[in-house]
C-alpha cells in the first residue's frame, strides 16, 4: 500500500491488463490482492473503462467540471417526501385549529363578561323600581 498522502500512478496498459484479468474470470478481489491495490481502485478502473474507454483510465481523480447530475427521485423516496409533506400540512392545520379554538374560547369569555354587567344592571334597576312608591 502506498504511503498516506501519495497517490501511485499506473500506466494505462497496466490498468487494462488488470481489468481484462478481473473480467476474464479471475474476479476483482483476487486480482486486486495480486497487484497490491485496493479493490475499490480496480472497481473504479473498470467503471471508468466502461464509461469512457481507455481515455477514462487517465482522468484526474476528483469532481469533474460542469453541472452536477442529480439522481431522479425514486418512487419510494417520492412516496416518503409526499408523506412528509402531508404530515407537515396536517401539523400546520392542527396548529391552526388550535389557535382558532383559543380565539373562540377567548371571545366566549369576553362575551359572557360583557353580558353579566348588563344582566346585573337590569336586575338592579328592576329591584330599585319596585322599592320606590
Amino acid at each position: 500500500m502506498a504511503a498516506r498522502g501519495k497517490t501511485r500512478r499506473f500506466p494505462t496498459a497496466y490498468k487494462l491488463k488488470a481489468i481484462k484479468r478481473a473480467e476474464g474470470g479471475e474476479g476483482v478481489l483476487p486480482v486486486a490482492r495480486k497487484l497490491g491495490i485496493p479493490r475499490k481502485i480496480l472497481h473504479d478502473w473498470i467503471k471508468a473503462w466502461k464509461a469512457h474507454g481507455p481515455e477514462g483510465l487517465n482522468r484526474k481523480p476528483g469532481p469533474k467540471p460542469g453541472p452536477r447530475k442529480l439522481k431522479p427521485l425514486q418512487a419510494e423516496e417520492t412516496k416518503r417526501s409526499a408523506l412528509a409533506l402531508a404530515n407537515a400540512r396536517i401539523a400546520e392545520l392542527e396548529r391552526l385549529v388550535g389557535r382558532q379554538q383559543m380565539d373562540i374560547d377567548f371571545f366566549r369569555k369576553a362575551l359572557r363578561a360583557l353580558e353579566r354587567p348588563a344582566a346585573q344592571g337590569k336586575t338592579a334597576s328592576a329591584s330599585s323600581k319596585s322599592l320606590k312608591p
